[in-house]
């Protein structure tokens, strides 16, 4: 049964496109100015319905409040819708539980592995694949977060592996609601059903502390979302903003404008212009971005007016600079891109002294954060990107989870024979049984580790025993001292995500509060966690470049934007929503939990951008638009400086070949915009303490290559050319201020490409 469509009051203004970041923090700012003057600044709530890009929003904000404050500093009240949810549910209930990732995978595996209903046979293969339980997992989550009940389908016959699936959702929200548990997921529907019923009076106390709602964001506001609003402002000013051509997220399930949804709904739509940020000349204050032309034709499809553009430049129709300029990056493999990319860094940081924070690399997916951060950093740019990585890549819970395997095998067998024969030279190195591998993994990371000290270790709880255990072999410390401050910080919260576990695991009676039951829900976490899903933080306070998935760019600006892996298969790529079910099978799932089968009308109406004489296939360009949407909200985010950076794809056989994005391609196409090259070669410039230390280890050996080169074949070398290099290393060497150990490695390099490969010191 479709919910009762939400009934707002109030007004919608939005902006006529995505618009520079700092733009549109100017305009936000300006709406909650006016917003504070009339009501005060604590009176005036502001949500925002993504929690990405809170914290410059909340930036921007506060500044408008040190202006007005009269007796010190204040800060706006500014919250992520589900978070206001969140805090709503906890003004009900203080006791009900929120269920942590964790806690979910356990839960709904038991479920699953009770279930009376037989398992369809797709689902029964497609469980081998390594990604199912994710996949599975973030259906389960769309569908929880729209409230979608098999009960209530209004599809008579859903597909076999959906009715399932949505069974076992509905069997699992059973169990939480058993439990006193709420899932993350369900927030925002169940502070729907108490706002609009006013449970024990909840609205009244929610609302009584504000007068007014600034909504931001309101372009990606779902049908629940705008129900939770409609119920929460019943009583005060409301004030929606929004930008047109710039939903991403809410388009995903479903279709639709947002000044078509926001007139619907019963608001007052007005266009507004974005307020321009510090465009006065002063020193300091942000130029038009070059690229903006090309933000708005990814994001509206608006090429720029050619005779206008002649006309204003005095020229000869089509010999005018183009109106948008984007700078492009090739290289040969997906290493080098990001090599090259690191290069340009250091490069715009020695041109303009341009902070590290100052840029941000995204990429497609939020899986791709790990790989191509530690290739940054490899590359001597540090980088800011703090999260949760998967903890299957995590060496300290690693070290853990052998202490729990090797806890479960001295409960089930003895301390004695087993670790005995353990501790014997005829144990079989390289074995592959758990015990042996936790065994060897302990040894690798603990100094003068034995098995006697699991048996100091050992406890009743095994909380307390994990916790002895970090503290007896100084975990922390060891982290500490052996891993940058960014990995550090992320272990620890691995370290802290496992005790969580083990006091969950004495909590519930899901499992036995015992090493194997701490053991199965610790492997199952572990086997069905994915890279980043809890927060990231993009500006902690010691800076670095921010590795990101381009769609956390929407409420963010920096300097300059690197936007990684943009190929066709990425961008608009071949496989959306799901790698769960096959394409051909989401166009006849109308009961999927997003837009599967829209309609010519439905793409139409949604974005400007597609061809008006015809669509195709419309799953694949209504998917492939939203796609488009995310390259011009990542562009947007750069202020200055936009990079376009792509790589060679193979193509089934010993060729590589360019398959850049479609939409790059069209860019190059459309007069009036343009790329300017950058050159990725291995002779370009060098940039960055890193490349000039790897170009001065490499000089030695590569000069007298060339010069072995030019003897085997006949030619000439000029050896003055050499000499008078090779003297200019040594001068450095004898009397530059440089670290003895890079002196040393240089020498090496020398006797290296003399075949000394044995030194006689």
């Amino acid at each position: 049964m479709a919910s009762p469509p939400p009934a707002l009051d109030g007004t919608c203004k939005l902006l006529p496109g995505p618009a520079p970041g700092s733009d549109v923090f100017a305009t936000v700012a300006a709406e909650y100015a006016a917003l504070a003057a009339e009501h005060g600044p604590r009176n005036v709530l502001v949500l925002k319905r993504h929690p990405t890009g809170l914290e410059s929003l909340t930036d921007a904000l506060a500044e408008i409040d040190r202006e007005r404050a009269d007796g010190g500093p204040r800060s706006p009240r500014i919250e992520s819708l589900p978070e206001h949810a969140s805090k709503t549910i906890e003004e009900y209930d203080p006791t009900l539980s929120r269920l942590e990732y964790e806690e979910r995978i356990e839960l709904i595996s038991l479920v699953i592995d009770g279930a009376s209903r037989a398992v369809p046979d797709y689902l029964e293969r497609a469980a081998a694949h390594e990604s199912f339980s994710r996949d599975v997992g973030q259906l389960l989550l769309a569908a929880t977060r729209q409230r979608l009940r098999l009960d209530d389908l209004e599809i008579d016959d859903p597909h076999d592996c959906l009715a399932f699936l949505y069974a076992m959702n509905d069997r699992f929200h059973a169990e939480l609601d058993d439990r006193d548990y709420v899932e993350r997921a369900d927030v925002v529907p169940q502070a729907v059903d108490l706002l609009e019923a006013d449970a024990d009076g909840l609205r009244t106390r929610v609302t009584g502390s504000f007068d007014a709602v600034l909504a931001v964001e309101f372009e990606e506001y779902r049908r629940l979302d705008r129900r939770y609003l409609a119920a929460l402002t019943r009583d005060a000013d409301l004030v929606c903003l929004g930008e047109r051509h710039a939903s991403v997220e809410r388009t995903r399930v479903e279709p639709g404008r947002v000044a078509t949804i926001a007139a619907e709904a019963g608001l007052e739509v007005e266009p507004l212009e974005p307020v321009a940020a510090a465009e006065d000349g002063t020193e300091g204050s942000p130029p038009s971005p070059p690229h903006r032309a090309i933000t708005r034709f990814l994001a509206t499809g608006e090429t720029p007016d050619r005779t206008t553009l002649d006309a204003a430049a005095g020229a000869e129709p089509g010999d005018a600079e183009p109106a948008g300029v984007a700078r492009r990056v090739r290289t040969e493999t997906a290493r080098e891109q990001v090599r090259a990319v690191a290069t340009e860094i250091e490069s715009l940081r020695d041109r303009h002294g341009w902070s590290h924070d100052e840029f941000a690399v995204a990429v497609p997916r939020i899986e791709r954060v790990p790989e191509t951060r530690r290739r940054l950093r490899d590359a001597g740019v540090p980088t800011a990107t703090i999260g949760t990585p998967s903890l299957a890549d995590d060496p300290a819970v690693n070290e853990l989870y052998a202490v729990v395997t090797l806890q479960c095998e001295r409960e089930r067998d003895g301390d004695g024979d087993r670790f005995a024969r353990a501790e014997s030279p005829d144990r079989r190195r390289g074995s592959s049984d758990p015990r042996d591998v936790s065994l060897d993994r302990l040894r690798a990371r603990v100094p003068e580790f034995s098995p006697d000290l699991l048996a100091t270790t050992a406890g009743a709880s095994v909380r307390r025993s994990l916790e002895r255990w970090i503290r007896e072999t100084d975990l922390k410390g060891r982290i500490a001292l052996e891993e940058d401050w960014i990995d550090a910080r992320e272990q620890y919260e691995g370290v802290r995500r496992v005790l969580e576990i083990a006091r969950f695991v004495e909590e519930t009676d899901l499992v036995g509060p015992d090493w194997q039951g701490l053991r199965r829900m610790l492997r199952r976490t572990i086997q069905y966690d994915a890279p980043y899903v809890h927060a990231v933080e993009t500006r902690p306070p010691t800076g670095g470049v921010t590795v990101c998935a381009v769609d956390d760019l929407k409420y963010d600006s920096r300097n300059a934007v690197f936007l990684l892996d943009l190929i066709d298969e990425t961008y608009p790529g071949e496989q959306f929503l799901t790698q769960l079910f096959p394409t051909a099978w989401l166009r006849n799932m109308p009961a999927y939990p997003a837009v599967t089968a829209p309609s010519d009308a439905d793409i139409a109406e949604t974005f400007e951008t597609v061809d008006a004489d015809g669509f195709g296939d419309p799953f694949e360009t209504y998917h492939a638009q939203r796609s488009r949407r995310r390259l011009a909200l990542g562009a947007r985010a750069a202020e200055r400086a936009l990079y376009c950076c792509s790589y060679e794809r193979g193509s089934g056989s010993l060729q590589r070949t360019y398959d850049e994005s479609r939409y790059l391609k069209l860019i190059e196409s459309t007069p009036g915009l343009a790329f300017e090259e950058i050159a990725a070669a291995a002779d370009a410039a060098i940039h960055g303490e890193t490349n000039a230390l790897e170009a001065l280890l490499a000089q030695p050996r590569g000069e007298l290559e060339r010069v072995l080169r030019e003897a085997s074949t006949g030619g000439e070398a000029d050896l003055g050319e050499t000499e008078a290099l090779f003297e200019e290393i040594a001068v450095v060497l004898e009397e530059g201020d440089i670290d003895d150990e890079l002196a040393e490695a240089v020498r090496s390099q020398f006797e290296f490409a003399a075949g000394e490969v044995v030194r006689d010191d």
